[in-house]
């Protein structure tokens, strides 16, 4: 009989990704959801309807099922008390969903879950210390400190995209207070904002072109024409990159990390984005920590939050099996 599973779910600004996973880590079935637009209510059928159809594609018997939520994440209630960029405000969404699902459900965040997958069986495996960051509508954070990931006092830490590095610089985006934040300077939302920009001040270019056209310049049509020698676009890339690099400098500074693992959609850029970064994080981090540090695409990609999340379901259920 083949090996119970569970069902993770990253829940992001704008997708939702659930899968059937084993043990090892293995992905049995994937399935996808848009959420923009949604409110709570509305969110939380989506979710339970992607659950469902992932248990029963499973092909072996559902123990739990983890979510991956960007939010801040009281740990002691298990409430999640406010998104950035979804509607998700001060619910006990660990409690709720289990009675939705009939399954005991675990919930974290996105980025904390993402780090556990790395760390556990991707990028940073075999480290011990750890800075993830994930790069999507918004920037999410991650932190494995000693071998264990850090959560902070209460649950509610770790959340590294609210990094400033511009005191002057935007508001930032959804429910965060702050200005300059690298959310609001370096993620996939500030990079659809930048390319609109370059665009329009690139005529000829193949950006603009596509501008132009009504294409929406997101990261993976930016990253499509970087890749082609569109300069427009790999400039845009090299901005985001750069601005990423400033907060990987801190970040590095602060942590000594052995690793920065670099995950979410925008990763599909690669060394277009990876480069400018290394090149800041030379300028800027101070020795030894920035000779040491290695700064690496996330192994399991945009799966990685999915992936941890069912790894979070696993360890939940073995704490719960000895009386943790």
């Amino acid at each position: 009989m083949p090996a119970r599973r569970t069902i993770g779910v990253d829940l992001g600004g704008t997708k939702l990704l659930a899968g059937a996973v084993d043990p090892g880590l293995g992905v049995h079935h994937r399935t996808q959801r848009t959420v923009t637009g949604l409110d709570q209510a509305a969110l939380l059928d989506v979710a339970v309807d992607a659950v469902l159809e992932a248990r029963e594609s499973a092909g072996a018997e559902v123990a739990a099922v983890g979510f991956g939520i960007p939010c801040l994440i009281d740990q002691r209630t298990g409430t999640a008390v406010i998104a950035v960029n979804l509607p998700l405000a001060d619910i006990a969404f660990a409690d709720v969903m289990a009675e939705r699902l009939g399954l005991p459900v675990f919930v974290d965040n996105d980025g904390n879950v993402a780090a556990l997958a790395e760390h556990r069986a991707g990028a940073a495996r075999g480290a011990s210390e750890v800075v993830l960051l994930t790069i999507g509508t918004g920037i999410g954070g991650g932190l494995i400190l000693r071998g264990e990931p850090y959560r902070g006092g209460i649950g509610a830490g770790a959340e590294l995209g609210h990094l400033v590095i511009d005191m002057d610089g935007p508001r930032c985006q959804g429910n965060c207070p702050n200005h300059g934040c690298v959310e609001a300077l370096a993620s996939g939302t500030a990079l659809a904002r930048e390319a609109r920009r370059i665009a329009a001040e690139r005529p000829g270019s193949a950006l603009e072109r596509a501008l132009r056209n009504g294409r929406e310049l997101a990261g993976p049509i930016v990253t499509e024409l970087a890749h082609d020698g569109d300069a427009a676009a790999i400039e845009v890339l090299a901005l985001i990159g750069s601005r990423l690099g400033v907060a990987i400098a801190s970040l590095v500074n602060i942590f000594n990390p052995q690793v920065v693992v670099i995950g979410g959609g925008v990763i599909g850029a690669g060394e277009l984005l990876l480069g400018p970064a290394r090149e800041v994080v030379a300028q800027r981090a101070l020795r030894p920590s920035r000779d040491e540090v290695r700064i690496v695409p996330a192994r399991f990609g945009v799966e990685a939050g999915m992936i941890g999340a069912a790894a979070l379901a696993f360890d939940g259920l073995q704490r719960r099996a000895v009386g943790l």
